[in-house]
């Protein structure tokens, strides 16, 4: 079972009955808000333009993980399932979400939950006009800007942790980012990957096929094991670039981002809200 649970410690914010109070903070010439907020298992992180973005994209991961608690009480073996499951045209759409990243990626639906939460919450930020927006859900994003972004890559002990990421500019998004650790994260992983990182149009399939690679990372042979991870990615498609990383060793597939190099490693990226960094003065790799 996949439990929907952040890899670091939330930061603290505050929320009267209307809107949730963001932290301002300088991206270049404009002013950006972002707010990390705990919703019961998910640990949230968002950034916009528009304060009201923001709280519409909770209100939109709350209506939301209400939809799923309540379709489990009724369909648990959506919540237990390892492989995918075929859910009726009635379930709530980020059930839909998960479930057809799942059946892509062939893997168990409740993988693909984070990012499908973080997709609808974009979703629902755009509605407010917002230019911004990014939701970055227990490592697994979801974005759509008009302006450039950084986001660091945390892979626990490994010495890529908090050092690589992506800029992503405004030829990338909308686009969906997920990593699935083994050596990290508190869900079930069958593999050793300290980060199998995926680029996809959406975040639900990214979230999906990140946990189908790092399942596929096994083996003494470290080398052979990323490459393992790279081939099931290859194998199943629908997604435009990966980087595994296991120890020393990193193997990247396809298309990604502009890999970037970030200075003062993972406490940084920690420090600046789990794996979301504004790092205007990044290096290009």
């Amino acid at each position: 079972m996949y439990q929907m649970q952040g890899m670091c410690g939330c930061l603290p914010c505050e929320s009267n009955k209307h809107l949730i109070v963001s932290q301002p903070v300088k991206f270049g010439s404009v002013t950006m808000y972002k707010t990390r907020r705990r919703i019961k298992q998910s640990n949230v992180l968002v950034m916009s333009d528009r304060p009201d973005a923001i709280d519409v994209a909770f209100k939109s991961i709350m209506r939301n993980r209400e939809a799923l608690e309540t379709y489990i009480k009724n369909h648990c073996a959506f919540e237990l399932a390892l492989d995918p499951l075929t859910v009726d045209f009635e379930a709530p759409r980020v059930v839909q979400l998960a479930a057809g990243a799942a059946e892509i990626a062939g893997v168990g639906p409740m993988a693909a939950i984070p990012g499908a939460l973080a997709e609808l919450a974009v979703e629902a930020m755009l509605s407010t006009k917002s230019t911004v927006n990014l939701v970055e859900n227990g490592g697994e994003i979801s974005g759509a800007s008009i302006s450039p972004i950084t986001v660091g890559i945390y892979a626990g002990q490994s010495a890529f942790s908090g050092r690589v990421g992506f800029r992503l500019s405004p030829l990338d998004f909308p686009i969906g980012i997920a990593t699935s650790s083994a050596t990290v994260s508190h869900a079930i992983n069958f593999g050793f990957a300290d980060a199998a990182v995926i680029v996809a149009d959406t975040a639900s399939v990214a979230d999906a096929v990140a946990k189908a690679a790092s399942n596929a990372v096994q083996g003494d042979d470290i080398e052979a094991s990323v490459q393992s991870g790279l081939e099931t990615v290859e194998k199943i498609g629908h997604v435009r670039g990966a980087l595994i990383i296991r120890g020393s060793h990193i193997g990247r597939l396809g298309k990604l981002p502009s890999l970037v190099q970030i200075d003062g490693g993972a406490d940084k990226v920690l420090a600046a809200g789990l794996h979301n960094v504004v790092t205007p003065t990044a290096t290009i790799l």
